[in-house]
């Protein structure tokens, strides 16, 4: 009873605290808790001082997109002088690099315009000659690449600046890249702009940034997670983690990049396979832009056995697509951090004896049409090939060292790693705004995916009001809604993905970027976002305040497909609020109170000591599996 007095005292003593400053700021109650424990901090931080050691600079590149919804990563390469942006599959299946020409025949519409080598000061299209395949007028180097699901693209080959955005410390480069003319099957239809190529080969954007010692001959991916995307791609050497798990890489073996892989564990037992299964025609083969794995036959009905056994509590489920025989499961819980009481752990073991562990999330992926169902990501391959695709390496970060022949595996939080990498001296993201009323519902967009509405919202001369000098207005925070249609979509929007998104796009830290309040209608959301300043200030500055609502304006912001389409509806600047003594001093108030109170209760023996766990932050959203890209020749 005396604890509870003692709790309801501190209690309102914030909320005095609370009260005394709802009148200048939105009241801001947390709608889930992060994963910043120290030991992932600590991580992270000695990751970022091994890249900082390097000595060759490195470019650090995020991630967008989802695995399973789009059946792919991509990252912003710009090419040209000036640059031209363009969002690219990472696939380290491919070597060349391409992007649409302007004067493509046949290209789909994809998220950014076409490569205009016009508007290029830097360009030069490839001469023919001796080291490379020429057009059949006998002028110009051509590439041509086909893929197993039957797309294709083909182009000239062409040199230009390529530069790495503002997140590299690594200078723009010349490079050769494909300037396409002609694109079939999924390549014509994804939303990507086209393919950086970081396989093995000479026409490789990692070839020949090594070729010029621009970079040491590395690279590095680290894929997001379950229901979360995004991530992060260095080129370039680091210095590994002390706890990095490697497997020899045979560089004569294939073209592809291939791991020596012996033996297969689940829930501690092998499997009982002879070890040169996984050594068949190229071998086991590491291929980001392949979404699944795929096992040799008798590997896989092995591997499905031995899941099965563990499982006993589930109940088997028809997939989610009809077309497809996909292994699922119900009962599991869309818990995604405790699926590894259900399902057990799988341990990839190596030539070197080192062993890697997958979670649940490595090898499952979510069932999109029934709650808490989750579905074997691995499948049967027709081939020898042991083939592993994206989800294998979901919140892993593998480097391809291949100056010393080998990959490296170390389990982290991918979609943490990028904020620790580029944000040297970022704290926890801020706590998440609850919802709140508003008078409006979304109104409808065109149903067209990824469509952005040419609606005018016009930015008056001033950002102050009532006609205040613009110097003399200090903006405090800046809201702005949004409405986003998700036509022909069986999903919610995962907002919390949107948030990071968002900062990204408005070029301002996570943690800055805060949801206000949502309201819905059918498949039509309104969203009320608010942009705070950066922890260590007080105010947003007119320059970055301008160069936001710019951004929003001309509707620079783009989303994943999976986000449908957005259009603006408003936006407007809160003044910065000079502070009130309490605001200056409560806190301190506040402290001393409590200190107070914990000293006389100590004193006469009520005080107990009680711990609380922290809640995981779990993500809302699904995944729709899509066709993958699978590399047929390099």
């Amino acid at each position: 009873m005396d604890y509870l007095l003692f709790s309801l005292f501190v209690i309102g003593i914030n909320l005095m605290f609370v009260n005394s400053t709802t009148d200048q700021r939105p009241l801001i109650v947390p709608l889930h808790l992060s994963l910043h424990n120290s030991i992932v901090h600590r991580q992270l931080d000695d990751l970022r001082r091994h890249l900082q050691q390097s000595h060759l600079p490195n470019a650090r590149m995020r991630l967008y997109d989802d695995l399973l919804t789009n059946g792919y990563y991509t990252t912003h390469l710009n090419i040209g002088t000036p640059p031209q942006k363009f969002a690219l599959i990472v696939d380290t299946g491919s070597t060349v690099t391409y992007v649409p020409c302007s004067n493509c025949q046949r290209c789909g519409k994809h998220q950014d315009p076409r490569f205009q080598p016009k508007l290029s000061s830097t360009y030069k299209s490839l001469k023919c000659n001796p080291d490379c395949n020429c057009d059949n007028d006998g002028k110009n180097c051509i590439y041509e690449r086909r893929y197993a699901e039957m797309s294709s693209s083909s182009g000239v080959l062409a040199e230009d600046i390529i530069s790495f955005g503002n997140d590299s410390e690594l200078a723009p480069q010349s490079a050769v890249f494909g300037c396409e003319i002609v694109e079939t099957g999924d390549l014509y239809s994804q939303r990507a702009d086209g393919i950086m190529g970081l396989g093995r080969g000479r026409l490789s954007v990692v070839d020949q940034l090594v070729e010029k010692g621009s970079i040491s001959d590395s690279f590095s991916l680290c894929y997001g997670g379950m229901d979360v995307g995004g991530g992060a791609m260095i080129l370039g050497g680091i210095s590994p983690p002390r706890d990095m798990v490697f497997a020899h890489s045979d560089p004569f073996r294939s073209p592809y990049y291939n791991i020596a892989l012996e033996e297969i564990h689940v829930a501690g037992k092998p499997l009982k396979l002879s070890r040169k299964i996984f050594d068949g025609r190229h071998g086991t083969v590491l291929d980001s832009g392949t979404t699944y794995a795929y096992l040799p036959q008798q590997a896989f009905s092995a591997f499905k056995e031995a899941i099965m056994k563990e499982i006993h509590s589930l109940k088997p489920v028809v997939g989610p697509d009809p077309n497809f025989e996909d292994i699922c499961f119900s009962g599991a819980g869309r818990d995604v951090s405790q699926l590894s009481k259900v399902f057990p752990k799988v341990d990839m073991v190596f030539s070197n004896g080192q062993k890697f562990s997958l979670s649940p999330e490595n090898y499952l992926f979510r069932h999109t049409k029934v709650s808490g169902a989750y579905c074997l990501g691995i499948f049967k391959n027709a081939d020898a090939t042991t083939l592993l695709g994206g989800i294998v390496v979901r919140n892993t970060l593998v480097t391809y060292d291949r100056a010393d022949n080998k990959i490296g595996f170390w389990k982290t939080n991918c979609s943490e790693l990028w904020r620790r990498l580029h944000f040297s001296n970022v704290p926890p993201p801020g706590p998440t705004p609850t919802h709140a009323h508003t008078p409006a519902n979304a109104s409808a967009s065109a149903p067209t995916p990824a469509h952005i509405s040419n609606k005018s919202v016009e930015i008056p001369p001033s950002l102050a009001p009532d006609g205040l000098p613009l110097g003399a207005y200090r903006i405090g925070f800046i809201t702005f809604e949004i409405s986003i249609s998700m036509k022909n979509s069986s999903t919610r929007p995962n907002f919390t993905e949107l948030a990071v998104l968002i900062a990204h796009e408005l070029e301002v830290d996570d943690s800055q970027v805060h949801l206000l309040n949502i309201s819905s209608r059918e498949d039509d959301y309104l969203v009320r976002w608010g942009i705070y300043p950066a922890e260590s200030l007080d105010y947003i500055s007119n320059t970055t305040a301008l160069s936001i609502i710019l951004h929003l304006r001309e509707h620079h912001m783009q989303f994943p497909e999976k986000f449908g389409s957005y259009e603006l509806v408003k936006w407007s600047t809160e003044p910065q609020v000079k502070p009130t003594w309490w605001q200056q001093h409560g806190f301190a108030v506040v402290i001393g109170t409590i200190v107070t109170v914990v000293l006389i209760l100590s004193a006469i023996g009520l005080w107990s000591v009680r711990q609380q766990a922290f809640q995981k932050y779990q993500p809302v959203g699904s995944s729709v599996p899509e066709q993958e890209l699978q590399p047929l020749d390099s």
